[in-house]
């Protein structure tokens, strides 16, 4: 069966690692009816974590998408994995959906990654909501975490359902919004029933605040509200549909998913006052690269991105995409914008985690999976006809844990390679690419645990074995005064010699200025024709410093001077003198190493803050700043790239595994003494080891 737009409801479930999302994920299907019982995470047998990784690991390490039926709307859910080494399906989930929910756990409120989340989707305007889990757990506490929740999150959260007791207490939940109570039933989906008389108070505190939220979508709702003093229910439906929309109030729900609660009314209320795709927008890329707003709209001619891409033993390819204009048919053709072909759409499918189910065809704002396309790939634009527009690739963070990989067997080398470039293509947060610089091959990611999830596949699956080891770090060389030189290059064969002869200046640029060239040739010395041998023989001896034999950066050169043959010179002759001229000069110019420094902005829980600082110092790094909010640190600090090549290992040590950080590059920075000297050795060292090899 196909859904028209206006029938369908996308929402992502995230939120900080274990706080129970798969299990939501799980109940919410059962108790939609999209399948006939729920598994526990420990059975292995979840519609979420389906892969032999993540059955193994209890853990959800890929997005898993499935949907129910409510009254004949088709919501969409997502379950998005919660380790920060996974974000990349986060990130894809949230582009997918116009409603996200935000799991927090009952016991220990917002976390970390909550705090990550929400700045994402505060940057991105989402819609979202707070679902807060194991209500029946020893701690729990409602009102603490909704407190919790406005402290930290500085948005006050309005209740849609309330708790009925908590831990042992607890029995089910108060669905403010349709006033009705909803009952634990053992294994069975919750009972409709009325509220107790001792939760009237609650609810009807509750009920004026959910009626607020609702005027305050609407500038007629609130004159209404503020004449009557209320709204009538279908008041409040109106002023909560369009409050959500433009993410004006935070919907709070209350739930036990192991027993089943807290699920439906949260399902009727997506149903009826979830963000609709017709009140949302994607953002394309015009020819000049400028940001174009697209409206979700099926009356438009066709468009799709390409939000992820995965393999399956059984189905081969698989690609998730998002329709935003017009529908996607089955048996079709289309454009790949991206790659500028013509694509084949053979059979469409929606899915139950990994049960495919097929259908026909697929509206503007559903999300749905095509399979054994040659050409696709994330990120892809798909349209109907030939056009400039592509939509903005997913937004994902730079990797911050590298490894140098190679494989134990020579005769597996190419074996593992294409197996990088697939697992490259299913996680655009993983990287592999081999660095001519460091002559390694280098995979990158989120962390040490996607790195390792990755290398255990291809171990089990392509019997490959593989040796890691530290990647070496891109240093640069560059000088720090103006100096000249020049150099001669003769040679004498049979028949025509080599001759030519360069006078070079060079003096240090700012830093990030790269490289300059200037021809200061007056009255012919070097005739122009023979400059761009000049230029080229510069560039060779940029490529491989004085020092360590890194790239030169930063330097400015100018030829003031030189002298040619009418029969022996050529452009050959030309750069072997431009190259042995720069070194010269080079070596005069009291050259330097220069180490790229890094961004890091660090997550601690406060009681942390102390030694990740300490630790911060003894990595030569500088802090820029910090802040706590709620129990949650967030250190900023420019730190150089070589002490943070295991920094994903020692954070996790330091914090006990519950410590988050993201890095990018920013600056070179020189350097000397004893650093200097072992970057000088190891380069000396690396040379030996390739001469012997």
């Amino acid at each position: 069966m196909a859904y028209t737009t206006e029938s369908i409801k996308n929402v992502a479930i995230t939120g900080h690692g274990g706080t129970g999302k798969t299990t939501l994920f799980e109940r919410l299907l059962f108790a939609g009816g999209a399948i006939p019982k729920a598994e526990t995470v420990e059975s292995g047998k979840t519609v979420s974590d389906s892969t032999l990784e993540e059955t193994e690991r209890k853990i959800s390490i890929h997005a898993a998408l499935a949907h129910v039926d409510r009254n004949g709307t088709k919501i969409n859910l997502l379950d998005a994995p919660g380790s920060p080494d996974f974000t990349g399906d986060v990130i894809l989930s949230f582009r997918a959906s116009e409603f996200v929910l935000l799991a927090v756990d009952g016991q220990t409120g917002v976390q970390i990654e909550t705090i990550k989340l929400w700045r994402s989707l505060e940057t991105r305007k989402k819609p979202r909501g707070v679902f807060v889990t194991r209500m029946d757990g020893e701690r729990a506490d409602y009102d603490r975490i909704l407190a919790d929740i406005k402290e930290k999150l500085k948005t006050d959260p309005v209740a849609v359902t309330l708790p009925m007791g908590e831990g042992a207490d607890y029995k089910g939940v108060i669905d403010v919004l349709n006033e009705k109570a909803y009952f634990v039933q053992a294994e069975a989906v919750e009972k409709e029933g009325p509220i107790p008389e001792e939760y009237r108070d609650a609810f009807a505190a509750a009920r004026e605040r959910l009626i607020e939220a609702a005027a305050e979508g609407d500038d007629g709702l609130m004159e209404q509200y503020i004449d009557k003093g209320s709204l009538t229910p279908e008041e409040m439906h109106k002023g909560l549909i369009e409050a959500l929309a433009e993410n004006k109030f935070l919907p709070a729900f209350a739930g036990a998913a192991l027993k089943n609660s807290g699920l439906v009314p949260f399902l009727d209320f997506i149903a009826h006052i979830g963000p609709n795709p017709l009140s949302a927008k994607d953002i394309a890329l015009d020819d000049e690269g400028k940001e174009v707003e697209i409206p979700i709209n099926p009356d438009k001619p066709l468009s799709a991105l390409v939000i992820k891409t995965a393999y399956d033993q059984f189905s081969g390819k698989l690609s998730w995409i998002k329709v935003i204009t017009g529908k996607l048919a089955a048996d079709s053709e289309a454009v790949n914008v991206t790659e500028n072909k013509k694509e084949r759409i053979g059979k469409l499918y929606t899915c139950q985690g990994k049960k495919l189910e097929e259908t026909r065809e697929l509206y503007a704002g559903d999300v749905g999976i095509v399979t054994k396309s040659a050409t696709l790939k994330t990120n892809d634009t798909i349209s109907a006809v030939d056009t400039a527009l592509k939509f903005l690739p997913l937004r994902l963070p730079e990797p911050v844990h590298s490894v140098a990989v190679n494989a134990t067997a020579k005769k597996d080398d190419d074996k593992l390679g294409e197996f990088l470039v697939r697992a490259a293509e299913e996680d655009k947060t993983f990287r592999y690419n081999f660095n001519a610089e460091t002559k390694e091959t280098v995979i990158s990611g989120m962390g040490e645990l996607q790195i390792n999830i990755i290398l255990d596949k291809a171990k089990i699956n392509q019997k490959i074995e593989v040796e890691t080891h530290v990647p070496r770090v891109a240093y640069r060389e560059t000088i720090t005064k103006k100096a000249g030189a020049e150099y001669t290059h003769k040679k004498q064969t049979g028949g025509h010699g080599q001759y030519g002869k360069v006078v070079l200046e060079i003096a240090p640029l700012a830093r990030g200025g790269g490289y300059k060239f200037e021809n200061k040739i007056f009255g012919g010395a070097v005739p122009k024709n023979y400059i761009p041998g000049v230029e080229k023989g510069i560039a060779e001896g940029m490529a491989r410093g004085t020092m360590a034999q890194y790239p030169v950066v930063d330097v400015e050169v100018a030829i003031v001077d030189g002298k040619y043959h009418p029969v022996d010179s050529s452009e050959l002759s030309f750069k072997l003198a431009a190259r042995n001229a720069f070194r010269e000069a080079m070596r005069q110019a009291n050259p330097t190493l220069l180490e790229p420094i890094m961004n890091l902005t660090v997550f601690v829980e406060d009681k942390y803050l102390g030694d990740v600082m300490s630790d911060l110092s003894g990595k030569r790094g500088r802090i820029l700043g910090q802040d706590s909010v709620g129990g949650i640190a967030e250190i900023r600090a420019e730190v150089p790239q070589a002490e943070l090549l295991r920094y994903s290992i020692d954070l996790r040590s330091i914090t006990s595994g519950t410590g988050s950080f993201g890095v990018s590059f920013d600056h070179y920075a020189p350097i000397s003494g004893r650093i200097a000297e072992d970057v000088i050795k190891a380069a000396e060292a690396f040379k030996i080891e390739e001469k012997e090899e």
